[in-house]
């Protein structure tokens, strides 16, 4: 059988309100105002599919929420989403790997996310038989480009593949293409999967 989990909210708890906090903080930006203003456009999914710098990406999101904030700013904001690992989902990939299915993270992520979470998480990379990550891929969830890219690449039939994800959308199109998908509402869910 092959796993597929999504990184963040499934592996790792990550949290926006926390990123925005941070740049309320430099730019004396009121919190509400740029969670109003907070939208996961195209930059955002550009970014996520390596097609533009971090530089470019920090300096357009910046405007978008219209704030100035120099890059190193911008960056201890964008870390700050990280909240901390699950570590019962880390036992379970570990365990899966043990009695001989394959197990890999697919996520939407970016290069400057890429640059902090594996050193602070190294285990993720540990417990896994590979990572799909979607700026190094060029396409990112829920187009159906992506999930056939992991399919074909670890030669698995839809069917015998069971993805975990936090975001509808996602599942849903995973669903589409007949892999067997479940939406992660909580840290409950994943556990109570494989009790």
């Amino acid at each position: 059988m092959l796993y597929i989990f999504d990184l963040g909210n499934v592996i790792v708890d990550v949290d926006f309100k926390r990123v925005l906090g941070v740049w309320s903080n430099l730019s004396g930006t009121p919190l509400a105002v740029l969670s109003e203003r907070f939208t996961m456009g195209e930059v955002f999914q550009k970014h996520e599919c390596g097609l533009i710098s971090d530089e470019d990406f920090a300096h357009s999101f910046s405007a978008e929420l219209g704030i100035a904030l120099s890059f190193e700013q911008f960056s201890a904001g964008w870390q700050a989403i990280f909240v901390g690992l699950r570590p019962e989902v880390i036992e379970i990939m570990k365990r899966l790997r043990q009695e001989g299915h394959r197990v890999v993270v697919l996520s939407n992520t970016n290069r400057l996310h890429t640059n902090y979470w594996p050193i602070h998480y190294p285990m993720v990379a540990d417990v896994s038989d590979h990572l799909y990550l979607s700026q190094d891929l060029g396409m990112r969830k829920p187009n159906a480009d992506i999930y056939l890219h992991v399919l074909q690449t670890e030669a698995t039939e839809p069917q015998d593949a069971v993805f975990f994800d936090d975001n509808q959308d996602n599942v849903t199109a995973a669903m589409a293409l007949g892999i067997q998908s479940v939406l992660v509402t909580d840290k409950s869910v994943v556990p109570d999967y494989f009790a």
